[in-house]
């Protein structure tokens, strides 16, 4: 009789055991989801900027990655894009329920470096989202402020004169589900766009697509 029979028949030990192999299970089956949905967002990305060069960048093992997209092609108002996604944390199931309830969702940020300097600041930011440590705006004192209803959402619309506001409401009018974007601003002063969105699979290139499109009528190209 081995002298640790005693503990491998007791019930608290095979449900040692079941504890670990969901773990397990759990890691496994969380960083295959979470490079589903890098590749799926990525994927996604080289469809909506067709870039002529880029690099990806793991930066935090199953739940972050980077991409560098260049654009050369002659007339583009783009000359690179970067792209951040941050995934909740579903490889680790002790942490992944807290992780949820602090950060909800994953997030993609994309950040678009325009060849010519935008004519104003302009925000669409949705009001829940604006909450969330680091979406603040800054400088907001000097920008006109509106709510709007866009789709199912509250955003807090941002502009600096009235030709602008038409066309931020053009885009909304015409584009009345913003599905996963939840954040769209242009800055002159640092001659980038920004683009926040929740990064589903499968929804990336479809959300993404109109706001790419509409982009070139408010950045100033010449």
């Amino acid at each position: 009789m081995s002298k640790y029979e005693h503990i491998i028949t007791q019930p608290v030990f095979f449900l040692f055991v079941a504890f670990s192999f969901l773990l397990t299970f759990g890691y496994f089956w969380g960083r295959r989801h979470n490079r589903e949905i890098f590749l799926s967002a990525f994927n996604d990305l080289m469809e909506v900027f067709r870039p002529d060069d880029q690099t990806f960048t793991n930066i935090g093992g199953a739940i972050g990655y980077h991409a560098n997209l260049f654009i050369r092609k002659k007339g583009a108002f783009l000359s690179r894009v970067d792209a951040t996604i941050t995934m909740l944390p579903r490889h680790s199931w002790l942490y992944f329920p807290i992780s949820k309830l602090i950060r909800k969702y994953d997030r993609l940020f994309i950040e678009l470096y325009v060849k010519n300097k935008p004519e104003e600041e302009c925000h669409l930011i949705e009001t829940q989202y604006s909450r969330f440590a680091g979406a603040a705006i800054t400088g907001t004192e000097r920008l006109n402020k509106e709510t709007v209803t866009w789709g199912a959402y509250t955003f807090h619309l941002y502009y600096e004169t009235m030709e602008t506001h038409t066309r931020l409401m053009d885009f909304i009018n015409r584009n009345p589900d913003p599905g996963t974007i939840r954040h769209i601003a242009i800055v002159p002063a640092q001659k980038k766009c920004f683009i926040f969105m929740i990064p589903r699979k499968g929804q990336v290139a479809r959300d993404l697509t109109p706001v790419y499109r509409w982009l070139p009528s408010v950045v100033k190209k010449s």
